[in-house]
């Protein structure tokens, strides 16, 4: 671990990602999916590539998960479940297209030693679940269903927080809430520990983000509707897109270190650098 000048602590992190090499849009499920515009594989591919080697590079361990002839959507691993502590609660895609990716990942999860956690109730993983310290944050509203909150918790014996989402342009979670810090060590309660775009989330859940975490950042219309929040930290080193300028702005004010990746490719299909990002916790 690093530490620094501003006190951050970059941590280790271990992911689980899939190449795009079946990569296109042949349908739509999700308001950024528009099968008419052409997608280029290869670029996708080469993208992806950029993200996985700069994770290396960050000294994270990265896992990969075959990708399936027929799945274009595998490349977004975060879908695929919700792991802590050795335990893989599975994936139970609301579409029938995405359907057949939760017996992937749970196979894979099994096979490289995780407790494995069969869903009931639909849910799309660390799509909607976001753990922030030992809270879970759970999203619904478009993908994952609030009876997933209360599987999960019962699954991880963790509080769960439920929120709201109002906007489809941000149907997960993952796309309008992003996890800086864990809060660990001293003073780790008073990080500023996420950062989220407001407006994408109920009145009710506005309040609890609020009360919660006084100090997050509060992101743009204009940075959301990039992506900008799809993004991934090691409590230092944040990747994000490049398209998020304003983020990237606030991101140094608070001391950390914004790390540029262009997925623009993969936004075709509705995902971003932390749909790509599953992290494994052992």
């Amino acid at each position: 671990m690093e530490a620094a000048a501003a006190g951050r602590i970059q941590q280790h992190r271990s992911y689980l990602m899939c190449r795009p090499d079946h990569f296109t849009v042949s349908y739509t499920i999700n308001p950024w999916m528009e099968p008419a515009n052409p997608t280029d594989t290869a670029k996708a591919v080469a993208q992806w590539q950029t993200l996985y080697d700069t994770y290396v590079a960050l000294g994270h361990d990265v896992h990969l998960i075959d990708p399936i002839a027929g799945l274009p959507d595998m490349v977004y691993t975060a879908n695929g479940g919700f792991v802590i502590d050795g335990v893989a609660y599975g994936a139970k895609f609301r579409f029938a297209e995405r359907a057949p990716e939760g017996p992937a990942f749970m196979d894979w999860f099994r096979d490289a030693g995780f407790d494995v956690a069969d869903p009931a109730e639909v849910n799309e993983g660390e799509g909607d679940f976001l753990l922030v310290g030992d809270t879970i944050l759970a999203g619904t509203g478009f993908r994952s269903t609030g009876d997933s909150h209360r599987e999960l918790g019962a699954v991880f014996g963790k509080e769960v927080v439920s929120l709201n989402l109002i906007d489809p342009r941000f149907y997960h979670l993952d796309t309008a809430l992003s996890v800086l810090d864990p809060v660990e060590g001293p003073g780790g309660a008073e990080r500023a520990n996420i950062a989220y775009l407001e407006h994408a989330f109920d009145e009710r859940s506005q309040a609890i983000l609020a009360e919660r975490y006084p100090d997050a950042i509060r992101v743009s219309d204009a940075d959301g509707a990039v992506f900008g929040l799809n993004s991934a930290s090691d409590g230092l080193n944040v990747v994000i897109s490049p398209r998020a300028t304003g983020f990237e702005a606030q991101l140094r004010e608070r001391g950390y270190n914004p790390i540029l990746i262009d997925l623009s490719e993969l936004l075709l299909g509705g995902g971003g650098i932390k749909c790509c990002t599953l992290e494994l916790r052992r």
